[in-house]
């Protein structure tokens, strides 16, 4: 069972707030990220998207679709790549890797690539149903190196789960906020025992708070 979510102590939410600030001034690693804008737009009936670069996977490696309409999205999947950023998009622009998540989020200051549109069936679950259902959102790391899951990270990862919960009406619990490791079927331990659910949630529901301090 999952403990209660802790208030993040002010050391933390100021620390995660310079490393955010800090984000915003970095420019992207890779010369694939390189060339794409970041995009911002608002959810439905909440707060605005932080910035994402469209970085697109193989059409192999998802199903185009027009979600909501045809499939509900009820569901967030958090995933650890076991990569490197880099090579994280490399595999998902490789034909021949068939799997994508709809994000990536890179360790060192949380820029995000949007591989997959929402409205698309992202191949990330290894469960069809819950592949339909889900938006996946994979995080630079590997599952047993904690230091891979930055203030960054944790931080604009949050604000991305806010945002799809609100934009498709999904509750920002952990019924409906899942790891990897809990898709039926899966033989993924990700995110892992490191990576720490209560802080997660709690920035997840102080989203607001999180969006002032990008728009400082």
């Amino acid at each position: 069972m999952e403990p209660d979510p802790h208030l993040p102590a002010r050391r933390r939410l100021l620390t995660g707030a310079a490393a955010l600030a800090a984000a915003a001034a970095l420019t992207p690693l890779t010369t694939a990220t390189a060339a794409a804008a970041p995009r911002k737009r608002a959810a439905r009936g909440g707060g605005a998207y932080p910035p994402v670069h469209w970085t697109p996977a193989n059409p192999a490696n998802f199903t185009a679709a027009h979600r909501p309409s045809r499939y509900p999205i009820d569901m967030i999947v958090i995933h650890v790549t076991q990569e490197t950023f880099p090579d994280t998009l490399r595999l998902f622009q490789d034909p021949t890797h068939k799997a994508a998540a709809h994000y990536v989020v890179r360790s060192a200051d949380g820029y995000t690539a949007q591989c997959v549109h929402e409205r698309d069936v992202a191949w990330h679950a290894g469960n069809w149903d819950y592949n339909t259902r889900s938006v996946g959102i994979e995080h630079e790391g590997w599952i047993d190196d904690p230091k891979w899951f930055t203030d960054a990270l944790y931080t604009r990862s949050a604000l991305l789960t806010a945002a799809v919960c609100d934009r498709y009406g999904i509750p920002k619990d952990r019924e409906h906020i899942i790891g990897h490791v809990e898709v039926p079927g899966t033989d993924h331990k990700d995110p892992g025992p490191h990576w720490d659910w209560a802080r997660y949630m709690e920035l997840v529901n102080r989203a607001a708070f999180w969006e002032n301090i990008l728009d400082m």
